[in-house]
């Protein structure tokens, strides 16, 4: 079984000491895990809005983004590193949190809506929606009024790690969806005993 092309791997996170432990930051946690794994520094690039760095997987070459942006202004970062490195959109990873999911929970899936997510938004204004999504959950607030606060804040210690665990899952699985395909690296993931 062929493997899935993959280029770019972008979390989507917010730029600062004050966000780095927050909720709405889980994808910069899952790129700065990869990219940790191969002694692979984040570099400051002004052309990419962004902290990029770069890793291999299976023999791939692939560049990691962490957008400098802010959240709702992902798509900027992402379009300017589709464009240079001249990557379909069906070759692009994104990773972010998911409200829509318990913590300790990691999905893969292909297009789709925002859901709500203003990086996601903002990626799908600038880049369409046809790229790859790993949703790391973190679990709703329970009202829609208490989203915003929700994000912003650091998870309790339980729910924090995991939201860990469900990353280091999502590293296993990875390999595997570039190696193997898509269909199997969702079957490892989507299969994790709880």
């Amino acid at each position: 079984m062929a493997g899935t092309p993959l280029q770019i791997v972008v979390g989507l996170g917010n730029p600062g000491p004050e966000h780095r432990l927050t909720r709405h930051n889980a994808g910069f946690w899952f790129v700065d895990a990869l990219a940790r794994a191969q002694g692979a520094p984040f570099r400051s690039h002004a052309r990419y809005h962004g902290e990029v760095a770069r890793i291999s997987i299976d023999g791939r070459d692939i560049t990691l983004l962490k957008p400098q942006t802010y959240m709702n202004r992902s798509g900027l970062a992402v379009r300017a590193l589709l464009d240079y490195v001249k990557a379909p959109l069906g070759e692009l990873l994104v990773v972010h949190d998911e409200l829509d999911l318990p913590p300790g929970t990691a999905r893969l899936k292909l297009g789709g809506g925002h859901g709500g997510h203003n990086g996601l938004r903002d990626t799908i204004t600038h880049c369409g929606a046809d790229f790859w999504r790993l949703r790391l959950g973190i679990g709703h607030p329970g009202d829609r009024s208490q989203v915003i606060d929700y994000v912003l804040q650091r998870a309790a210690p339980a729910d924090e790690q995991e939201i860990v665990q469900s990353i280091d899952a999502a590293l296993q699985a990875l390999p595997v969806f570039v190696r193997d395909g898509a269909e199997k690296a969702m079957k490892l993931l989507h299969t994790q005993p709880k």
